[in-house]
């Protein structure tokens, strides 16, 4: 994995882990402060939940990087099966044409 495919994939593994990460330890005031939703938290605490999400994403990243760097997952196979794939599949098509 090379450079800019680690980050982008870091950056996606991230953004995912966040939307997982929000909802934890929200809490909303009891009777909701005027000029706020119901649904508001009241202490939302984003940048303990940055850091985690960055923790668990680092952590998810690690486990990505091992399983590419080992060949466990060959995208360039995948790539490769899957033009094989499609061309079977135009072929089919035509025949049926």
């Amino acid at each position: 994995m090379g450079l800019i495919s680690g980050i982008v994939v870091f950056l996606m593994v991230w953004w995912t882990s966040l939307f997982v990460v929000l909802p934890w330890g929200i809490r909303h005031d009891d009777p909701p402060i005027p000029g706020n939703v119901v649904s508001a938290p009241d202490k939302p605490h984003l940048l303990k939940k940055f850091l985690v999400t960055t923790l668990i994403s680092g952590l998810i990243w690690l486990l990505i990087y091992g399983l590419v760097s080992s060949n466990i997952i060959n995208f360039y196979d995948l790539a490769a099966e899957m033009a094989v794939q499609d061309d079977r599949n135009k072929t089919s098509t035509e025949d049926l044409k």
